[in-house]
């Protein structure tokens, strides 16, 4: 099973790709600035190039900027320490400077990486069953809309189910966004939460990937204290942060 060293270093060479920077630049302190581009083995979701993107790793930050918000994107980094470039009441700075050509910040997010030392299989008291594509094609459904892609079918890829007398009560899906890490995505119904389903099933869901010597990560809102809680329950631990700057009326339509 792969360690918490490759783990990181696979995670830095996946960020450096979707960033168009070299994988040591996410551990330094201080700032980089790169032209953003499409490159082939990005995560499929990135809407490459972009014109404003800020990632770290918990030093400085590594910005992918395209012609448009150069000097804005330069400005901001470097006026505020790291951490506070991605949190208010910094980030209404960002926005200001960035609203007159026409864009807004937009998508903000945690990412977590497992920490192998950390990560068990825990346990439910429901029933898990594997699942492949041929298993969940029908259950593109709103209540399962986490853990399975409706837009992205072809990259799901595996899920884990817990059933309660044969009711579908929860489930992990994972997709292979890249060549070397799978996203774990979890949705559990309502009347079943706080029973440990989640965390078992993304702990197993996890260790599986890993087992395939593939690198397991989790996203979540920093505000979604629950998303955040079975993260670190299940064995991960945060590990890189990204903001992303969005066309304004691509983020006016997901406000109606």
């Amino acid at each position: 099973m792969l360690t918490n060293r490759e783990i990181l270093e696979i995670a830095l060479q996946q960020s450096a790709i979707d960033c168009n920077c070299s994988p040591e630049d996410f551990l330094s302190d201080g700032n980089l600035v790169t032209f953003s581009q499409p490159h082939p083995k990005a995560r499929v979701y990135l809407k490459l190039p972009f014109e404003c993107d800020l990632v770290s790793y918990g030093g400085g930050i590594v910005a992918q900027v395209g012609p448009e918000l150069v000097m804005e994107t330069i400005s901001y980094i470097e006026k505020y320490p790291s951490h506070a470039c991605f949190e208010t009441p910094n980030l209404l700075a960002l926005n200001d400077a960035v609203l007159p050509k026409g864009y807004k910040v937009c998508f903000m997010a945690e990412y977590f990486l497992p920490d192998v030392n950390e990560l068990k299989v825990l346990s439910c008291p429901y029933e898990l069953r594997w699942m492949g594509p041929e298993d969940f094609r029908d259950l593109y459904l709103p209540q399962w809309s986490n853990a399975l892609c409706e837009n992205r079918k072809e990259h799901d890829r595996i899920a884990v189910g817990a059933y309660d007398n044969g009711k579908l009560i929860g489930m992990a899906g994972a997709s292979d966004d890249c060549e070397t890490m799978w996203q774990i995505g979890i949705d559990v119904l309502p009347e079943y939460r706080r029973q440990g389903v989640a965390s078992a099933l993304t702990s197993t869901l996890a260790h599986r990937i890993l087992e395939m010597g593939i690198v397991p990560f989790y996203c979540a809102a920093w505000s979604n204290i629950r998303s955040v809680r079975n993260a670190i329950r299940s064995g991960f631990r945060p590990a890189w942060v990204e903001l992303t700057v969005r066309k304004a009326d691509f983020v006016d339509e997901m406000n109606r």
